[in-house]
């Protein structure tokens, strides 16, 4: 198998490594050789997280170069636009559609760019956008859009729902494995 390559790219604070984590124990599971490398920038501030998350029979290197990603997971749309630079031809954008206004736009420096699912699309990329937020709520807190984006992504694997459920399960304390299924789910069937 060649080697997959995903980003998942987002704010600090919203569970990127989580996802990230979860992603590489199922991958791990299903007897991939799996290298992920969290590049943290001033995460703790509200600043960029990016994780690669790579798989395949044999990976070498645990980073993705620029036009090598086959999927962005993004956390918020401006990030997603942010990384496209690092999508491969005919790979897949799949982000949530909240808006989170980074330092330049809160000071009045710069405004949040219109219209960047549209944007996207027009420059060539496969958008599935999707109001992750909502749903993580639905689920029953703000904080599983992590969850949520998960199982959106799950839809572009051959996993079974079996085996994502025991990632989970693996990857969450008991006390939030329900919530975290209901949100997986919500993903999955949005």
């Amino acid at each position: 198998m060649k080697t997959c390559n995903v980003m998942i790219v987002g704010v600090g604070g919203q569970g990127s490594l989580l996802a990230s984590k979860l992603l590489g124990k199922l991958l791990l599971s299903k007897g991939y050789d799996v290298k992920v490398s969290e590049v943290h920038g001033m995460s703790q501030r509200g600043g960029s997280v990016v994780t690669y998350v790579r798989f395949g029979d044999k990976v070498y290197s645990p980073v993705i170069d620029k036009g090598e990603a086959d999927f962005i997971v993004s956390f918020e749309l401006l990030e997603a636009a942010r990384w496209t630079e690092y999508l491969r031809k005919g790979g897949t954008i799949i982000t949530n559609t909240q808006e989170m206004n980074p330092m330049p736009v809160i000071t009045g420096a710069a405004e949040y760019p219109k219209n960047l699912v549209d944007t996207m699309r027009a420059a060539g990329f496969t958008v599935d956008a999707l109001d992750a937020l909502s749903l993580a709520e639905r689920a029953g807190s703000s904080k599983a859009v992590n969850l949520v984006l998960m199982g959106r992504l799950s839809k572009y694997f051959d996993f079974t729902e079996v085996e994502w459920m025991q990632a989970i399960d693996a990857s969450v304390p008991p006390k939030f494995k329900e919530m975290n299924e209901r949100a997986f789910a919500l993903g999955a069937n949005a």
